[in-house]
């Protein structure tokens, strides 16, 4: 069988690499073979010693459909196999949840400083413990709520439930399921609690917005009944996995993250995904941005501006809506590149591959340096010789539909953002408009097409 070759290589011929390379780029190594070998490549491969790829082994270079993503969402969920799969891809309407095991931890996630989620939450939690048996987390800083402690039925259950702590408290393979009360913060906050596999999510709305949340609190015991069986649609919500890169002589200085998102050989605290966006902007600088933007390692533009937003289809409408942006259904494989306040009239927004990587940095003739936010949170600056490496994680968020993907996409356009409202255009009347028109050729026409009508 002839040996594998670099796709994307302008010659066709195989393009060497380390192996560290090509794992810290969250690829894989492929063998004569064609098949790929990630975990035992260092002792296997022929050349790997001296960190450079023999002819038989070789960097697959990244797909523009972009990563397959993981198909397990925490130690129960995953998605239900199908046999209409077309070449291991499956068509994103039928994907559908399934448990391989009956899920039996439960994380419960409600909306902070919000006194009318209180009873639901009581509610939901006393449900979840007494009728279907589950053992319940809540955040420790929830137990502190002087309004929720005053209530005579959730002390009955304070002590059932178990408790973490964010920021120290390791979530991964403990929740089978996910709840949340509240509005599209809650879920932004759950995609931060897991930086890899994420259990399935099902968000009830009690916010404001709630244009991730489609379900609503009145009849949760059916709903939540019905997905605990296996009866769900899931909506594949994509993440961007951002990287910073810091100058060598500052490295020490970096804000630290304390997760590796993708299994990556790079450090641990440079790693962080994100479900909406992240925004590189000037900060409190009164001069304008100067951004560079590279696209697989080719330059693109410098943005000169207020900033840049790159975002996930499910960003799409959140600050990239109001910098302008087209709204992109989230099973749409693409990265969305915005500008903010660009000073240009011909610069707008574009939507590039999923399976890019860009790389964002400040221009060397920069009057100052730029700022980065991750879904709101993790700030930090970005100086000159610093540069910001973004591309589509391997890990999506699992949103449990209320029916499904494409009913539930056009109903929140619909009732979060008004999408399309207008009152109704009124029916012509021919006869009337053309009579007040004193137009006496087109009467005769008309009574000329009603005789031909009969």
């Amino acid at each position: 069988m002839p040996a594998p070759v670099d796709m994307n290589s302008s010659d066709g011929q195989p393009l060497p690499c380390s192996k560290k390379d090509a794992i810290a780029d969250g690829g894989h190594l492929l063998n004569a073979t064609g098949t790929a070998d990630g975990a035992t490549a260092s002792t296997s491969a022929p050349g790997l010693g001296d960190g450079l790829m023999t002819s038989s082994w070789w960097w697959r270079t990244r797909s523009l459909n972009a990563p397959s993503p993981v198909q397990q969402f925490g130690p129960c969920g995953r998605i239900m196999k199908n046999s209409a799969m077309v070449m291991q891809i499956q068509d994103p309407a039928s994907q559908r949840l399934t448990w391989y095991k009956p899920p039996l931890t439960v994380l419960v996630i409600k909306k902070v400083s919000d006194a009318s989620v209180l009873a639901p939450f009581v509610q939901l939690v006393e449900w979840l413990l007494e009728e279907k048996c589950m053992v319940v987390w809540v955040e420790s800083a929830v137990l502190e709520d002087a309004l929720l402690n005053e209530d005579v039925r959730f002390k009955a259950i304070r002590d059932k439930l178990v408790t973490f702590k964010d920021g120290r408290d390791d979530l991964t393979d403990r929740i089978d399921f996910i709840v949340c009360l509240g509005g599209d913060g809650t879920l932004l906050y759950a995609s931060l609690l897991f930086q890899q596999s994420v259990p399935p999510v099902m968000a009830f709305h009690l916010g404001s917005l709630g244009f991730l949340t489609p379900f609503r609190f009145d009849n949760f015991q059916e709903q939540l009944t019905s997905v605990l069986e296996g009866h769900a649609a899931l909506t594949l919500r994509s993440r961007l996995r951002c990287v910073m890169h810091r100058r060598a002589d500052r490295k020490h200085e970096a804000k630290t993250l304390e997760v590796d998102p993708d299994g990556d050989a790079r450090p641990a605290s440079n790693s962080i995904l994100v479900l909406n966006e992240v925004v590189i902007d000037r900060g409190p600088s009164p001069y304008l941005s100067n951004i560079d933007l590279f696209l697989d390692g080719k330059y693109i533009t410098s943005v000169q501006g207020d900033g840049l937003i790159v975002s996930t289809p499910t960003g799409s409408t959140a600050y990239a809506a109001a910098a302008g942006a087209s709204m992109i259904h989230p099973s749409v494989p693409a990265i969305m590149v915005t500008p903010i306040c660009p000073h240009s009239l011909s610069f707008r927004p574009i939507v590039v591959p999923a399976g890019v990587e860009l790389k964002i940095s400040v221009s060397p003739e920069s009057r100052n340096t730029s700022w980065v936010s991750f879904d709101g949170r993790n700030r930090q600056e970005l100086f000159h010789g610093d540069s910001l490496r973004v591309t589509t994680s391997i890990y999506p968020v699992p949103g449990i539909c209320a029916q499904d993907q494409i009913s539930d996409w056009f109903a929140s356009l619909a009732d979060g953002l008004h999408w399309n409202v207008r009152k109704r255009q009124k029916c012509l009347d021919e006869l009337s408009d053309l009579t007040a028109s004193g137009s006496e050729d087109t009467l005769d026409e008309i009574e000329n097409m009603k005789l031909y009508d009969v």
